[in-house]
């Protein structure tokens, strides 16, 4: 409901060029899909998940209590699998072997519809006929409904229910039901994971600690392909924007191989940024460019706008302060194949905005006419700090623009924790220009990072006023 109303109110103030997220109110869609068509500017975005989750079960409580793990399993820190042994009585049907097919597409609604279990076994006692188990939630009582027996009898099945013994272990538990069953009463299981190559990465909370080694583990036995679960165990460091982790379970190796929008990435997930949350916004900002285009990566990381940006045949320059992250951005080019059309470089942001990015500026932009359709863009993808060095952009120029439509547009990526974030990004932005962007800018919402946070993208064209230091008049 909280999104609904946010979407709604982003659409009214005309502020937002908004994602929507995967939502299950076509009344919301309706909304953005008309408004996408109305408003200049504005567009839908269908962002795609690209980490993963721990959900609530779907299974109501009667169903929550038949299959709960044994209740000794409560409160262990050290993984025992043989501890989740328990058997259970469900309903069975005795039928022939040569007619289980037929019988379970015409009884299926009331046959066990569980992962990992077996929904057909073995007689003991007939090796002629098998026995279906059904569905003890809808088999009250074991015993059928006049409606169903009508059915069995059809088949010339006998309708007598009888009872068998089913035995659970821990690999018929799902993720969430070990751990509901082992983490304290009313206490939340996990706040979800993101897969980065063979790593599940999680931010657990204090009172999940104490077991942070064994949801290691069952994060493990559950997800194949993940052997390293990791901990964030500090903030991100706004320098070279990695954090301090704890490897909980599974092998040490950090040094993984990730694909995104079709550009494979290899990085060592311990000495660089990468979040897989932001691979429809790494997408959208690549997708504004055309071939010939330049863009201008400040904060590159290990090259997810540059690279794809690259082999859309676009000029590249390509910058981060982290010797790690230039390290690995040079590594993806040359694993991409694309080397010869991105220049990186490893230097503080500001310095590179003023050496390197003001030479290409000075050079390239007095050749364009107004008829050429060649467009820069900076990315700025440092929301903590990035909006600070918008300042660099005043008077980073002499002379005047050759071509109004030349000038270059910045994509700039911020946090936001006020009411309303899109004005809030648009006055710091502002503030450090020292101008009005009031009818000049969109600003996008990328994610919701935590409760009253946002980030959020302001693109703009640098105002000539802005940019231009335009020489004084004689006298």
């Amino acid at each position: 409901l909280w999104r609904i109303g946010y979407s709604a109110r982003l659409l009214k103030t005309n502020h937002f060029r908004t994602a929507a997220s995967n939502t299950s109110f076509p009344a919301v869609w309706m909304l953005l899909a008309q408004y996408s068509g109305r408003v200049p500017g504005l567009f839908v975005v269908v962002k795609k998940n690209n980490f993963f989750t721990m959900p609530e079960t779907v299974e109501d409580k009667a169903n929550l209590e038949l299959y709960l793990p044994h209740p000794e399993v409560r409160g262990m820190t050290q993984l025992n699998r043989e501890a989740f042994k328990r058997t259970i009585v469900v309903p069975v049907l005795k039928v022939k072997k040569e007619i289980v097919n037929t019988l379970l597409k015409s009884i299926k609604h009331m046959v066990l519809q569980r992962p990992g279990l077996k929904r057909v076994v073995e007689d003991p006692k007939d090796e002629d006929s098998r026995l279906v188990i059904l569905d003890p939630h809808k088999i009250t009582e074991f015993s059928l409904g006049e409606s169903d027996q009508e059915v069995l009898k059809e088949l010339n099945v006998h309708p007598e229910v009888s009872k068998y013994n089913l035995e659970l272990t821990y690999e018929n538990y799902k993720l969430e039901e070990i751990l509901r069953a082992i983490l304290p009463e009313g206490q939340e299981v996990t706040s979800g994971f993101s897969r980065v190559g063979h790593i599940a990465h999680l931010n657990l909370r204090d009172h999940q600690l104490p077991y942070r080694h064994l949801i290691g583990q069952v994060i493990i036995d559950k997800n194949p392909g993940i052997t390293c679960v990791v901990n964030k165990t500090s903030i991100i460091d706004s320098t070279y924007r990695n954090f301090q982790m704890e490897v909980l379970a599974g092998e040490s190796n950090l040094v993984t191989k990730v694909k995104e929008n079709n550009t494979t990435y290899e990085l060592d997930f311990s000495k660089v940024y990468w979040n897989p949350r932001l691979s429809t916004e790494h997408g959208r900002i690549v997708e504004l460019l055309k071939p010939g285009d330049v863009l201008i990566d400040v904060f590159a990381g290990i090259g997810p706008f540059a690279i794809p940006a690259a082999k859309k045949k676009c000029c590249v320059f390509a910058n981060d302060l982290n010797p790690e992250s230039y390290s690995w951005l040079l590594h993806n080019c040359k694993l991409n194949k694309v080397g010869n059309k991105i220049k990186a470089f490893n230097m503080d942001g500001r310095d590179f905005l003023l050496g390197p990015v003001r030479e290409e500026l000075s050079r390239e932009l007095p050749l364009l006419k107004e008829e050429q359709k060649t467009s820069f863009h900076i990315v700025m993808n440092l929301p903590a700090l990035a909006i600070e060095f918008l300042d660099v952009f005043r008077h980073l120029l002499a002379g005047e623009p050759c071509s109004t439509a030349g000038l270059p547009t910045v994509h700039c990526y911020s946090f936001s924790k006020h009411d309303d974030p899109a004005k809030d990004v648009q006055e710091r932005a502002e503030a450090s220009l020292g101008t009005s962007l009031d009818g000049r800018c969109c600003t996008y919402l990328v994610r919701n990072v935590a409760p009253n946070k946002e980030m959020l993208c302001i693109s703009f064209q640098i105002p000539a006023e802005v940019l231009y230091k335009r020489p004084c008049p004689d006298g």
